[in-house]
């Protein structure tokens, strides 16, 4: 369940023994809360994450999203620092410590250069997806799927690299990936794409805010003409958002496609697909 969490001072807690300091607040939404802290030990910034349990359901649910992020050990998704389930007049908050990513989320970058009028350049998206592949490849070896793939659930890390956050949305049993949840997974991945390419999500805004790509492909996605990018991530963009989800390339054969379309090194020649 983690260890002890007490309020020391106004604006101070202390987690797993150590003292982080209260900086201030980064967000909320729905009964969650999540706060800049920096460790008074390491002088490092983190993220807490505060989950109101009103019900002992909710305290599950809470323990599970921790128990997910325990589960990996990958660059590519986020790690849980600390948990501990904080109890007071018969209430309780969950508390999850994560690191924190200053450059926030792969949707801020995109809107940062979308108000300036560029976008991100096609080895920047090749780089960014494979990334994101890695990270699920690795969720998928473990039997599970992410159920809520989206640019918001996707933060930056100091080098670019992204990392796949909201793991609460995978606390539902095991589930066997290589069928129609791969296929959806493809689906969401392709709108992710979608949206580094373009600036925009391939449907409307609930792909960005919410419910990600519960909409589903119901007619052949049309992809707009455009001379920033290659034929062949074009080419990759359309296998990934085929209406037929059995045409769509699972992970092994994507990651193998990005990794042959990453920037040559000089002298070095590009592999198409």
């Amino acid at each position: 369940m983690g260890h002890a969490l007490c309020v020391c001072s106004r604006g101070t807690v202390i987690i797993d023994n150590k003292r982080y300091l209260f900086i201030q607040k980064l967000g909320e939404g729905g009964f969650s809360y999540v706060d800049l802290v920096e460790g008074l030990h390491d002088g490092h910034f983190y993220a807490l994450k505060r989950i109101l349990c009103h019900e002992q359901q909710d305290r599950e649910d809470a323990q599970r999203e921790a128990d997910m992020h325990r589960l990996f050990h990958h660059p590519n998704i986020l790690r849980l620092v600390a948990y501990c389930l904080r109890e007071r007049d018969a209430k309780h908050e969950a508390w999850l410590l994560l690191p924190f990513f200053k450059r926030g989320t792969l949707w801020a970058e995109i809107e940062r250069l979308k108000d300036k009028g560029n976008f991100l350049t096609e080895d920047e998206i090749l780089r960014l997806l494979l990334g994101i592949c890695r990270g699920l490849e690795a969720i998928h070896a473990k039997g599970y799927a992410h159920r809520d793939l989206k640019p918001t659930n996707i933060l930056l890390g100091d080098e670019g690299q992204p990392v796949l956050m909201d793991l609460g949305s995978m606390n539902q049993a095991c589930i066997h990936v290589e069928g129609s949840r791969q296929a959806l997974t493809l689906q969401s991945l392709g709108c992710v794409l979608y949206a580094m390419m373009f600036g925009e999500g391939p449907y409307d805004m609930v792909f960005q805010k919410g419910d990600s790509v519960a909409l589903a492909v119901q007619n052949q996605l049309s992809i707009p003409q455009s001379p920033r990018h290659s034929p062949a991530l074009r080419q990759l963009l359309a296998s990934m958002m085929t209406v037929d989800p059995q045409q769509r390339p699972h992970i092994p054969l994507l990651l193998s496609q990005l990794e042959a379309l990453q920037p040559s090194a000089p002298g070095q020649h590009t592999t198409q697909i």
